[in-house]
């Protein structure tokens, strides 16, 4: 299309004009009408009530100059929402919701078009009112143009800031910043928590899982901080009692393979211990492949110890090994025996001339010393590399 200037008729001219001159009248009545019909407006500082002024005023000069300059769709401002909010977008986004902007744009459009007829002849008014409606569209447009670029780039920078405190976590330097940051998330430090760790879904699928993992915490009132790291998803669950009933919600959410579950940890400022615990699992868990999902990252001792984990290799030791030492020293030689034997207690009980009962009430022991049972198939594995670890350890 050709640029040729706009004839505009002189009784647009006119009006146009007479509106220019009641500008200054109108944007005060729209103020004075919002102290009465909106609340939430008394509550505003003076300098916010002057921001919202500055809209109010800048949105009906807009009008002003886009009817003087013909009202019709070509020559509508694509640059409307800068014109209109470019006085202060971000001072206001982060105090007023957008349904109050809406509702302030609203009255502010009610309120010209009250006065029109008082400015202007019947029908000069009468197009006015006509192109009110018109231009009342534009800046509905234009007011969700603005919130919507502001949300888009909160919900960047969150996403940001909620990586980094999970980074931190599982590095274990959840410091005060760490904390400051959780905090602008929205996440209360004393939360009691754990860390899920999965395979990350590949490709488009990533961001859905993580956004479904949000969502299903919500559901199930709890609070999530989730990210990648690598190839992995990771989950911190917040205000839960139960670690794996927690993980059981999204444990679905996550790609195929192993599904750990740190202990539950007291805050955040803790966090990092759940985070370890279901790391070291997380990377020694090819050595179970037939792990339920999700599993208790305690779940695998056997296979973290053999991993090369210090902790995991510790603690079989003093918490499987050393009690059963300091107990008697019966129960270490009818748990070997019993290892020996191939789990069976008639000839456990052989090898040891005693009774099979007396083995199974030994066995009973040291399921009561350990909370590992011996005739658990995974709970042996445990009990044997911890016997391995401690014999070693005394030599």
């Amino acid at each position: 299309m050709d640029n040729v200037t706009a004839v505009i008729p002189p009784t647009r001219q006119r009006t146009a004009q007479a509106l220019r001159r009641a500008t200054g009248r109108l944007a005060t009545a729209a103020t004075s009408r919002m102290d009465d019909a909106m609340p939430w407006f008394k509550d505003l500082s003076a300098k916010n009530r002057s921001l919202v002024g500055l809209i109010v005023q800048a949105g009906i000069k807009e009008f002003v100059g886009w009817y003087a300059g013909g009202a019709s769709a070509d020559t509508a401002k694509p640059d409307l929402a800068a014109s209109m909010f470019g006085v202060a977008p971000r001072a206001l986004t982060g105090i007023i919701t957008l349904q109050q902007t809406v509702d302030l744009v609203r009255l502010s459009i009610e309120v010209v078009e009250a006065n029109i007829d008082d400015l202007l002849g019947a029908e000069d008014a009468a197009d006015v009112h006509e192109a009110i409606g018109r231009y009342a569209r534009e800046v509905a447009f234009a007011t969700a143009e603005v919130y919507a670029r502001a949300a888009e780039q909160r919900g960047a920078w969150d996403a940001r800031l909620e990586a980094l405190v999970v980074d931190a976590v599982l590095r274990a330097e959840t410091d005060e910043v760490v904390l400051s940051r959780a905090s602008a998330l929205g996440w209360d430090a004393d939360l009691q928590l754990c860390a899920v760790l999965g395979h990350a879904p590949d490709g488009i699928g990533l961001d859905a899982a993580m956004e479904e993992v949000r969502r299903r915490a919500r559901a199930h009132d709890m609070h999530t901080l989730c990210a990648v790291q690598g190839d992995r998803l990771v989950a911190l669950l917040g205000g839960i009692e139960d670690p794996l009933e927690a993980a059981e919600h999204i444990a679905d959410l996550f790609a195929d393979g192993p599904v750990v579950v740190g202990p539950l940890a007291k805050g955040l400022a803790t966090a990092a211990e759940s985070a370890r615990a279901a790391l070291s699992a997380y990377r020694a868990a090819p050595g179970w492949p037939d792990a339920p999902r999700p599993a208790r990252s305690q779940s695998f001792l056997p296979e973290r110890a053999l991993a090369g984990d210090a902790w995991a290799h510790r603690y079989l030791i003093e918490h499987l090994y050393q009690p059963l030492v300091e107990a008697r020293s019966t129960l270490i030689e009818t748990l070997a025996a019993y290892f020996a034997a191939g789990g069976g207690l008639e000839a456990t009980g052989r090898a040891l001339f005693v009774h099979p009962n007396t083995v199974r009430y030994r066995l009973k022991q040291v399921a009561e010393l350990t909370g590992f049972t011996p005739t658990d198939s995974r709970d042996a594995l445990a009990l044997q590399v911890a016997l391995i670890l401690g014999r070693q350890q005394d030599h």
